[in-house]
């Protein structure tokens, strides 16, 4: 049985791996190009601007939704979706105070070559 030591990680680790990971792909890439452009979207609409099917899509919406990245509603079969600003802002502070932190940390340090 596998064990699952995610816990043995922060909670600001954890956070940054889950959004790094809703965006390690280019299809949700382009979905929230796509959505910025629009601020507002139906999952149909999406599916004629991008080379996937619709259940590919829909999986790729799920994805970023449960990341935070997006919000969205569904009313009947319709699916709304738009960016999570507020989410966004706050990835975008936690990476740069990652990516920050570990360059400070390196500053000056030699590399392993």
């Amino acid at each position: 049985m596998a064990i699952n030591k995610k816990d043995a990680f922060s909670r600001d680790e954890q956070i940054l791996a889950e959004w790094a990971k809703a965006l390690a792909h280019p299809a949700r890439i382009a979905i929230l190009k796509e959505l910025a452009k629009r601020n507002e979207c139906i999952c149909g609409d999406l599916v004629e601007v991008l080379p996937l099917a619709q259940s590919t899509v829909s999986q790729h919406l799920k994805e970023l939704k449960e990341a935070g990245l997006i919000a969205g509603t569904i009313d009947g079969p319709k699916s709304c979706y738009c960016i999570n600003w507020q989410a966004f802002t706050n990835a975008t502070e936690a990476f740069k105070t990652f990516f920050g932190d570990l360059q400070q940390q390196q500053a000056g340090k030699p590399c392993c070559r």
